[in-house]
């Protein structure tokens, strides 16, 4: 007696293959996010904040992609994000979940793991504009409370702000 899998329905396989297709579209920008295992507020520790930020910064983590805009929140990283010809975004996101995880104390990881599983992505819309996302991302600190002016939050970057105004 065979106990083979049913085949999958062919309209699922084909949903999985559009969606797969719709994350990764090199020249798309997107919104990213990326939390911490258990979403534990690693990053209020300065030393660990500024180890991640010391490998985001860097141009080679990215290859050809282009990072518009991003915050590092305790929790989490979000970023603005036009995807380049070289990667998929779970390649993007992977190699910069790996040089990170590896960047921080070991007292930061949970058996040796620093962020959640996967990640979070959205496409921009046709009408929305890059610049208006990306002040909206590193807006996120002063809704949060965190601070009372933007420019008192270290661990943000745009292409198109400065850090010191607002």
């Amino acid at each position: 007696m065979s106990h083979s899998r049913p085949l999958p329905d062919p309209a699922i396989a084909e949903f999985r293959r559009v969606r797969l297709e719709r994350r990764s579209v090199p020249g798309q920008t997107y919104l990213l996010t990326v939390a911490t295992l258990y979403r534990r507020p690693v990053f209020a520790d300065d030393e660990a904040a500024r180890a991640v930020c010391r490998v985001h910064n860097a141009q080679w983590p990215w290859r050809d992609s282009a990072v518009l805009a991003w915050v590092l929140m305790p929790d989490c990283w979000q970023g603005l994000v036009t995807l380049g010809e070289r990667d998929s975004l779970s390649t993007l996101m992977g190699r910069f979940k790996s040089l990170t995880s590896r960047a921080v104390e070991d007292r930061h990881r949970v058996n040796g793991w620093l962020w959640g599983r996967g990640f979070e992505d959205r496409a921009l819309r046709p009408d929305e504009a890059p610049m208006a996302a990306a002040r909206h991302l590193v807006g996120t600190p002063l809704r949060a409370g965190l601070v009372r002016r933007l420019g008192d939050y270290a661990y943000w970057n745009t292409a198109w702000l400065d850090p010191g105004g607002t």
